[in-house]
């Protein structure tokens, strides 16, 4: 198997986590970078970090980073990388996308136009054909410009990762499913005696996430990809790699989480979600206002992702929803652990007590703070 240099982009705030990630799986010489984690792989690297890679946005190949401050040599720096390499003869690579910041070449077009020419015109001599026909694969070529730095990449994942293939409809305020993953990663639960609960739980995203991480079901492993329509990766190691996938899932553990939501209409989305999921036995739903919690379990780790400012509700609402959710989780769970995300910034004032420790991560574009109050050991 041929070596790459492989990329799992990462939502800001998220990078340690996904470095976490692909230790965890085994991947060689890892690097964190603001928004992108990088680390050597082969063909069986690509298909392991698409299928169990749970924070990371999308897994790319990379193939160059270099400078350049003229069109002439964005096309020369572009035309000496071995694009034959990955793409097929017949082979569709749209520039699918393009950023420049900072750059004497600004024109996201012009970038476009310039790099798709230079591909082509290596491919041309490569396959020593006039014409390149496009008609199979899709190797989508990604442009990422700063500072005159040109980090030129081939998407291997296609759709996002955080498209698990669960989700039936999008509430208003959607969470993804990799920051879902990533708050609960991030609060070390992994299911056991201790319970899980989300009170706000919306469509279920985190209770659902959760309980794939407790299961080990592989995020990846009931959709598809980009790449397994490419000729450099093996069909049948995407076989294997899928049932050895479900042969490590973990039906024997605890697990113990409660979902509830004020929406009706919303929770039955949630359930159509886990029961897609597969997880619906781990998960009970209640539709329940969270002023109406109780509890009779000692320890046990709230994570929830409650209306904020710019999302729902207005400014003195929020406040008062905060106060009232800290005044419910300090009597009713005193020993409990919780783990909240929110842009209100002045979140703890109104909660009450100041968090163990908090955490700058950005929620569908928005700064957010997780902040995180660790319970009795």
């Amino acid at each position: 198997m041929k070596k790459y240099r492989l990329i799992a982009s990462a939502t800001m705030g998220l990078e340690s986590v996904v470095k976490d990630e692909c230790s965890a799986l085994g991947f060689e010489n890892i690097e964190t970078f603001n928004g992108r984690v990088e680390f050597d792989g082969d063909e069986k690297d690509i298909v392991e970090a698409n299928l169990h890679l749970r924070c990371a946005d999308r897994v790319f190949i990379k193939m160059g980073e270099f400078k350049a401050l003229t069109f002439d040599s964005l096309f020369e720096n572009i035309k000496r990388l071995p694009w034959e390499n990955i793409i097929s003869v017949d082979g569709e690579f749209p520039i699918s996308w393009v950023s420049s910041v900072k750059c004497k070449l600004f024109s996201k077009s012009d970038i476009q136009r310039i790099v798709k020419k230079s591909i082509v015109e290596r491919l041309r001599v490569a396959y020593q054909t006039d014409s390149l026909v496009e008609t199979a694969g899709a190797y989508r070529v990604k442009i990422q410009a700063h500072n005159d730095i040109f980090l030129v990449m081939i998407d291997t994942s296609g759709e996002g990762l955080h498209k698990r293939g669960y989700r039936n409809l999008i509430n208003e305020a959607p969470l993804k499913e990799t920051m879902a993953a990533a708050l609960v990663l991030l609060s070390r639960w992994k299911g056991g005696d201790r319970p899980l609960l989300d009170p706000m739980c919306g469509t279920g995203t985190i209770a659902i996430e959760g309980a794939m991480i407790a299961r080990n079901i592989a995020p990846g492993v009931n959709r598809n990809f980009a790449s397994e329509k490419w000729p450099i990766i093996e069909e049948q190691l995407w076989v294997d790699l899928r049932d050895e996938a479900f042969s490590r899932e973990d039906y024997d553990k605890e697990v113990k989480i409660y979902a509830s939501d004020i929406d009706e209409e919303t929770l039955m989305v949630a359930k159509l979600n886990a029961i897609k999921a597969g997880v619906d036995e781990e998960i009970e739903f209640k539709c329940m206002n969270f002023l109406e919690l109780e509890n009779d379990i000692e320890k046990g780790c709230i994570i929830t992702n409650p209306p904020y400012g710019d999302r729902l509700l207005d400014e003195d609402a929020v406040e008062r929803l905060y106060g009232l959710m800290g005044d419910i989780f300090l009597m009713r769970y005193p020993k409990w652990s919780y783990y909240i995300i929110t842009s209100f910034e002045t979140f703890e004032k109104a909660f009450g007590r100041k968090a163990t420790k908090n955490r700058k991560l950005y929620n569908g574009g928005i700064k957010c703070h997780y902040y995180q109050y660790y319970g009795a050991r």
